[in-house]
């Protein structure tokens, strides 16, 4: 997993490629990159998920925490560019009644306002 961290109209996006897994666990995690944009005052966070092909109950546990950590910060969080293949996963979890999630990234981004 490679996660790239930009900025864009004063919102953080984490460009994140390959497979978000637990046995694959790196030194830093999505959760940890998430945390430290928060701790340094970004309350907007985007997580473009393009370049994801498999997603595991790991990853699922990441994406919940930055948006929990977020959220109890006032923050508002979204992900973008999901595969119908990830889309089913955050479907059969309900997670896709909890968080907010775009198809186009662009438009997400415009959603922050």
């Amino acid at each position: 997993m490679v996660i790239k961290i930009r900025e864009a109209d004063k919102v953080v996006i984490f460009d994140v490629e390959g497979e978000i897994r637990r046995s694959d666990i790196p030194q830093t995690t999505l959760h940890s990159l998430v945390e430290a944009q928060l701790d340094r005052g970004r309350r907007k966070v985007l997580v473009n998920l393009r370049g994801v092909d498999f997603i595991d109950s790991f990853g699922v546990g990441q994406i919940l925490a930055s948006y929990t950590s977020t959220q109890n910060l006032g923050g508002k969080f979204k992900l973008c560019g999901i595969s119908q293949k990830l889309l089913l996963i955050f479907q059969i979890t309900m997670l896709h009644k909890v968080l907010e999630i775009h198809e186009d990234c662009d438009r997400a981004l415009e959603s922050f306002g």
